[in-house]
């Protein structure tokens, strides 16, 4: 078994990695990623954040679906990080969601802890576990399929 790669994956690395951009970049930092096998990332969340405009006004809460897009951006730089030569063209996309968990909310002020397990591949196909965590507490989990695929506007 390989050492996890050293060093921090900070934002300027995140956005050489993934498609996404402001207001749709939800991880702020790797703080651990072995090819292959694992990653966790965080998440800080801020009432800034325009989502919060609406979701709700008087009771800020972060939606459950940007909790799970989260997770599946820290699953994609696990991914592409550790198929980087092969991703020329092509682009990590979202094939399905299972067994699904929200286990807490997450409020302005918390910073979610994202952690991602390889799963399995084949071909282009990808399946991984990931849990977001914060203060030691599981906010959310799923299992996360995931597809490479072309991309349309090479």
């Amino acid at each position: 078994m390989k050492p996890p790669v050293q060093g921090e994956i900070v934002s300027k690395d995140i956005l050489d990695l993934l498609p996404h951009r402001y207001p749709f970049l939800l991880v702020d930092r790797v703080l651990e990623f072995e090819p292959y096998k694992y990653i966790k990332a965080i998440k800080n969340i801020t009432l800034n954040e325009p989502h919060f405009q609406g979701h709700f006004p008087m009771y800020p809460v972060m939606p459950g679906v940007l909790i799970l897009e989260s997770m599946a951006q820290t699953g994609g730089i696990m991914v592409i990080k550790s198929i980087k030569e092969r991703m020329e063209g092509k682009i990590f996309l979202f094939a399905g969601l299972d067994k699904v968990r929200f286990r807490r909310p997450v409020f302005p002020g918390d910073q979610m802890i994202l952690e991602v397990v390889y799963g399995r591949h084949k071909m282009s196909l990808w399946k991984m576990e990931a849990k977001a965590f914060v203060d030691g507490n599981v906010a959310a989990q799923g299992i996360f399929s995931a597809a490479i695929v072309d991309r349309e506007d090479q």
